[in-house]
């Protein structure tokens, strides 16, 4: 490997020596100290809001698929970790400040596709070659809220409406389908509050 690791998240800039040819997209705030990899972050990076993304500082980025739809908006707060995770955002994804999250985390805000039978038939043609994203059918899409301090462990899944409280621990491989308190420890499918020793 050469050059750094790491690279400042710039509004507009293209990364040195980068394997993808991207480049940070201009709509987004970032604070002092935070930190990308790759401009491969921005694949799937879409949304037109004036700003799509809104960094704090200390920030570092690794590895993390940052999809925001047309409208979605990701948020997050001083001195965050995503080390190998994905956000698909359709309207809005918040991390507070402090918040740590593993390699393999999903945090989804929508369910992405209508449920009924004949609105998901639509739906693939919508998103075929023969159709147009235009005239995809509406599904349903709920703000994610992350507070401060929290820790989410390996391959585990924040879903649509979820908030997490403070200090709050998620488990490896838990799926988050409703809110969890402040400094509670969740783990399991559907995740449930555990006594910290099992987590270890």
């Amino acid at each position: 490997m050469t050059g750094p690791r790491f690279h400042p998240l710039r509004p507009g800039a293209t990364i040195p020596g980068d394997w993808y040819s991207g480049s940070i997209p201009t709509n987004i705030v970032a604070g002092e100290g935070s930190v990308v990899d790759s401009s491969a972050c921005f694949q799937r990076y879409k949304t037109i809001a004036p700003c799509g993304l809104r960094v704090g500082e200390g920030v570092t980025i690794w590895r993390t698929s940052l999809a925001a739809e047309i409208d979605g908006v990701i948020e997050i707060g001083n001195y965050c970790y995503l080390a190998d995770a994905a956000f698909a955002c359709v309207q809005r994804i918040t991390l507070g400040n402090d918040v740590l999250i593993a390699s393999g985390v999903t945090v989804v805000d929508s369910d992405f596709h209508p449920f009924g039978y004949t609105e998901r038939q639509m739906d693939a043609i919508a998103l075929s070659p023969i159709g147009h994203w235009a005239n995809r059918p509406p599904f349903d899409a709920q703000p994610v809220e992350i507070g401060d301090g929290v820790r989410i462990g390996y391959n585990a899944t924040i879903l649509k409406g979820v908030h997490i409280g403070a200090e709050a621990v998620i488990g490896p491989g838990a799926v988050v389908s409703r809110d969890v308190s402040p400094g509670a420890y969740v783990a399991g499918n559907p995740a449930r509050q555990v006594d910290p020793a099992e987590l270890s």
